[in-house]
């Protein structure tokens, strides 16, 4: 079933934000803390310190009336763009089909930024990031389990 959600991007302090969700909300993780040293290396990619290897690559947590929050410390060279205030709150869809997650990202990137293209991604999902024409940043992700990827 499609769902929206809140991704929340910070400077290397989502750890501490969560935690701190988690106890006002009283509410248990729907996915834990990842790290960013359990990401496959990415062609291109620089290699990442020590500290930055132990930033929150992804974590989400339901807070009220079944709507999830979801977070990830933002680095600068480990994927789409870098933090700066007005980047804080992304929109996350899910829909149920590759197909209109094309569709949304075409709609929406349509005078906009297209961030970081569709594409199937390690964590079993196609995804993308855009910023449309009037400043606001949505991320697509489908699971595979819904609409797997296509075999050659």
């Amino acid at each position: 079933m499609a769902r929206v959600s809140t991704y929340l991007n910070f400077p290397g302090t989502t750890e501490a934000a969560f935690a701190l969700y988690q106890q006002v909300f009283g509410t248990e993780y729907e996915v834990a803390p990842m790290r960013f040293d359990s990401m496959p290396a990415q062609p291109g990619q620089p290699e990442m310190s020590a500290a930055d290897q132990q930033k929150i690559l992804h974590v989400a947590l339901p807070i009220l009336g079944g709507h999830v929050i979801m977070g990830t410390d933002v680095l600068e060279g480990a994927g789409c763009g870098k933090f700066e205030p007005g980047n804080q709150v992304t929109l996350n869809l899910e829909p149920d089909s590759r197909a209109e997650a094309e569709r949304l990202y075409a709609a929406l990137s349509e005078g906009g930024q297209a961030d970081c293209p569709m594409a199937d991604m390690f964590w079993g999902a196609y995804w993308g990031v855009l910023q449309d024409r009037f400043g606001l940043r949505w991320m697509i992700n489908v699971d595979h389990a819904k609409d797997p990827a296509p075999q050659p």
